[in-house]
């Protein structure tokens, strides 16, 4: 490959020490885990740079995210208001079969790309790594509308999580009173700290709310079976009571079969909002600890998550509450403040205990903050992806000390004062328009991962690297990117279906706007990429499959070994 062609980032021959000298660390071995991050940080930064003295101008990130953090950043990622909150939404519009079917399909669509991307992700765990991605195996200008459609699409989904934890905040009456404006202010105010000193300070946090919301959750489904099974007072055995009164799948739109297959349909759009996020841990392999043994540790467990935390939470929910209850429609209708549209609390005042509701919607109030915390963060490290490959002003390559990319940090935190219009046009309504207009652009990234990872398959058969040189390998992938080609068919489908709700029964026009926004976005800032750098489909057998890899190599990270049985269990949890 001719080193200046657009793709190639660097040189990556070797790098130099900070006092000089010329340090390969693939002939050597790193003792422990801060030579590991100090070597890595100034290889990666020269490999990717090209030289040493634009490596120590700029700064890198830091591999400051441990094993326990890269855990529970994925299992937080896929526990967020979606599930809490916006769940009840969906269930009200198809049923409890509806949501069932509707999230267990799009779970199955996102394990499957979740498992394509950890190939990627664990051959060159970048920072920012989507975007780089796609301008390495695609083209540039699909990195470039990539890459800035993930970034506003987590800017603005940053809007989303804090205008619902101001709704949340709502729920008490004493909070009713304060404008929302107030906490708004609060919350950001808190996310920025969390982001702009350490990137293990935002692991740290990560690593406590997704506790509080696994806790939760684990919690929940205990008390959904103890309701179902009559173990309340003075509450009946339910058993499947609401699958047959008033039925499995709501009709939506139409009337009859057609109308109930709507139902299931529109819980789709819904679900994929839900699992928003869930590629996160892709963005945090760029600044983890032994990324090759960590990363896949948490992609391959995203199954597992989904199956426990998505396909039992609405299986739990069906069971609990009928789709028609007067309390949810009512909550929905009205936009009603925090849990109260929750379908969870409303099993719980159903079967009549009291302190529970305010409890939950403690946790909303934990979930949405730190949904809005994990945004600000790969909204960052997606800026700073395109500053590395020149598709974004350099001063975002500015690292601090610390390997926090400043720059990128506060634009993508300022975005969030978008926010306080919520203050003026009622909190609730705003989190439901950035709903809509953030769900389209999640799935445009999700394509663009599934794309990115079939020419990364045919770019390693192209350049003759056999698959077992993988440090993850999907052998369903061996033959053919085929899990990457039914993602990409699927999220297809529902982005080209996704506003069908505002066309049938009259003609929506807000709510076709935002529902389709994404579609003319993406493509004008592919058009844009086109136009900037003139860019052409890359041929698989030059595909830029090596920058920024041997420093990796490079770096051997000290074995964890349990000192008992205690460290053993959790060495395996995290």
């Amino acid at each position: 490959m001719e080193k200046d062609a657009p793709h190639v980032f660097g040189d990556n021959s070797g790098s130099e020490s900070p006092e000089g000298g010329y340090r390969d660390y693939r002939h050597g071995s790193v003792s422990n885990k801060d030579d590991a991050r100090r070597g890595s940080k100034l290889n990666e930064a020269t490999d990717i740079y090209g030289d040493v003295a634009t490596a120590e101008e700029y700064g890198y990130v830091s591999r400051g995210l441990k094993s326990r953090h890269i855990q529970f950043i994925a299992l937080g990622g896929t526990i967020g208001t979606g599930l809490f909150l916006g769940i009840g939404r969906a269930f009200s519009t198809g049923g409890p079969l509806s949501i069932l079917l509707g999230y267990s399909f799009v779970g199955l669509a996102v394990f499957s790309m979740m498992m394509s991307l950890g190939e990627m992700a664990t051959w060159l765990p970048l920072p920012g790594a989507i975007p780089q991605f796609a301008f390495r195996y695609v083209e540039p200008a699909f990195g470039f509308a990539t890459g800035w459609n993930t970034w506003y699409s987590n800017a603005i989904t940053l809007c989303a999580e804090i205008s619902a934890a101001a709704t949340v905040i709502q729920y008490w009456p004493g909070a009713r009173d304060i404008n929302p404006s107030a906490w708004i202010g609060l919350i950001l105010g808190l996310i920025l700290f969390l982001n702009i000193f350490a990137v293990s300070i935002y692991g740290e946090a990560e690593f406590i709310f997704a506790s509080i919301k696994i806790i939760t959750i684990l919690g929940l489904l205990l008390l959904a079976l103890i309701i179902d099974l009559g173990g309340v007072p003075g509450q009946k055995r339910l058993g499947f009571h609401y699958w047959k009164d008033p039925g499995p799948m709501a009709e939506y739109v139409a009337s009859g079969a057609t109308g109930r297959f709507l139902g299931f349909w529109a819980v789709m759009v819904n679900a994929a909002f839900a699992y928003g996020g869930v590629e996160s841990v892709a963005v945090a392999a760029g600044e983890a600890e032994n990324p090759r043994h960590n990363i896949p540790k948490a992609v391959r467990r995203v199954f597992w998550r989904i199956l426990f935390f998505y396909v039992f939470g609405v299986l739990a929910i069906g069971v609990l509450v009928p789709y028609n209850d007067e309390r949810l429609l009512s909550a929905i209708k009205n936009s009603e403040p925090g849990a109260a549209a929750s379908p969870w609390v409303i099993a719980i005042n159903r079967a009549g205990i009291r302190v529970l509701p305010s409890i939950i919607n403690a946790v909303i109030l934990t979930s949405a903050t730190s949904s809005g915390n994990a945004f600000l963060y790969t909204g960052s490290r997606y800026l700073y992806g395109l500053a590395q490959t020149k598709q974004a002003p350099r001063f975002f390559l500015k690292c601090s000390k610390s390997g926090v990319p400043y720059w990128c940090v506060l634009l993508t935190w300022s975005i969030g004062l978008l926010t306080f219009m919520s203050a003026s046009a009622g909190s609730s309504k705003a989190f439901a328009w950035f709903q809509n207009l953030t769900t389209i652009s999640t799935l445009f990234t999700w394509v663009a991962i599934c794309l990115s990872y079939i020419r990364f398959h045919h770019a390693l058969t192209a350049q003759g690297i056999p698959r077992s040189d993988l440090p993850m390998r999907v052998r369903l992938n061996d033959k053919s990117p085929i899990l990457g080609w039914i993602s990409f068919i699927f999220f297809s489908i529902i982005i080209f279906f996704n506003g069908w709700d505002t066309i049938a029964g009259g003609f929506n026009y807000q709510g076709f706007i935002t529902d389709y926004i994404g579609v003319p976005i993406f493509f004008g800032l592919f058009l844009i990429g086109k136009i900037i750098f003139r860019s052409k489909w890359i041929p698989s057998s030059e595909a830029d499959l090596f920058t920024g890899k041997a420093s990796l190599d490079a770096i051997e990270w000290p074995e964890r070994l349990p000192r008992n049985a205690l460290e053993k269990v959790w060495f395996w949890i995290a």
